[in-house]
């Protein structure tokens, strides 16, 4: 016997499960740059940032506001999770490359990271 029932009871149950999946956002690493160097999230939800650094070298991601700190090796990703934050902009920067590598969170009502997206 089948544990699901009904095709419409396994659609729920996977409409459910991607609507509690976390957002992700790549960020990329490349020339001591952040491209995107500004990422829009939804606020009052945790968020996944994707750090893929393509430099030889490795940086350093820092955040005061975050409260995040997480060095990125060279040619290699990462993962930053932050969040929930309220609506707002929170900059980070590369602490190895601080002139250069500055990037900044933009947290937006849910209903304007959706349209957005």
């Amino acid at each position: 016997m089948h544990k699901y029932k009904s095709p419409l009871t396994l659609l729920i149950l996977l409409h459910s499960a991607a609507a509690l999946a976390l957002p992700e956002m790549t960020i990329t690493i490349r020339d001591h740059l952040f491209y995107p160097a500004e990422v829009i999230v939804p606020a009052g939800k945790k968020v996944k940032l994707i750090f893929i650094n393509q430099d030889d070298t490795p940086e350093e991601i820092d955040s005061f506001e975050l409260n995040r700190e997480k060095v990125i090796f060279g040619n290699a990703q990462a993962n930053v999770f932050i969040g929930p934050l309220e609506e707002g902009q929170y900059t980070f920067f590369g602490e190895y490359h601080p002139a250069s590598a500055v990037g900044k969170v933009i947290a937006v009502s849910p209903e304007t990271f959706d349209n957005a997206h």
